[in-house]
């Protein structure tokens, strides 16, 4: 596979088996596949929210948008930050992602302080599963308001996988465990046979009572 032509077509497919690229950094200009075992999930219907962040959420501090600035959220996540020296996205992978989603797979969570991208996420939507790829925040809790909002919209559409690829302290705060990838991929391959779940519109009153309704931790 790494000898093709790296294509959205081929990452899809790759994707729907359980692999995802990467390259070493920004600078970079090979990419891996990766594979890991144990893989790193979020139950959706174990995900932990915190009370304070559910205030934060609930507040309307933030205003949360959906597939508005793609490119934005990708460069967002791709600028060095504090803690985040290097990235692993570089132009190829910039340009794949945006290309899966001007096609409808690839989508982002924006979330905005006085009008100003502050933070979001993006990732990859294939049948049932979505694939996190990376998030990034400027200021205190916004990509965590982006990532709360994002598991509301997949509980709510029926997704049925939050594929985070590796497991993290910061994740498991959430909820987040690390799996078999034997495990993993079983659930994963039934996941994507699903007809697709993403719908770009949600009812901000449907989200916001999914969010009254998960459990604090």
């Amino acid at each position: 596979m790494a000898e093709q032509a790296l294509t959205p077509e081929l990452m899809l497919g790759a994707y729907a088996v359980g692999l995802f690229p990467m390259a070493a950094n920004a600078e970079d200009t090979e990419l891996q596949w990766y594979d890991p075992d144990p893989r790193g999930i979020i139950p959706l219907e174990g995900f932990h929210l915190p009370r304070r962040l559910q205030r934060t959420v609930l507040s309307d501090k933030f205003s949360v948008t959906v597939n508005q600035d793609f490119a934005g959220v990708m460069q967002g996540c791709a600028t060095p930050a504090p803690g985040r020296e290097e990235t692993w996205i570089n132009q190829e992978i910039f340009t794949l992602f945006c290309a899966l989603h001007k096609m409808g797979y690839a989508h982002s969570v924006e979330c905005r302080l006085n009008g100003d991208l502050v933070g979001g996420l993006y990732g990859v939507a294939l049948g049932g599963a979505f694939f996190g790829e990376s998030m990034f925040s400027r200021v205190t809790d916004a990509s965590k308001v982006a990532l709360v909002h994002l598991v509301a919209r997949l509980r709510l559409c029926g997704f049925s996988v939050l594929d985070t690829q590796f497991g993290t302290d910061h994740l498991a705060r959430f909820g987040g465990v690390e799996i078999p990838a034997q495990d993993y991929k079983a659930t994963l391959e039934r996941a994507v046979q699903m007809l697709p779940c993403w719908r770009d519109t949600v009812p901000d009153d449907v989200i916001k009572a999914e969010i009254k309704a998960m459990r604090g931790a």
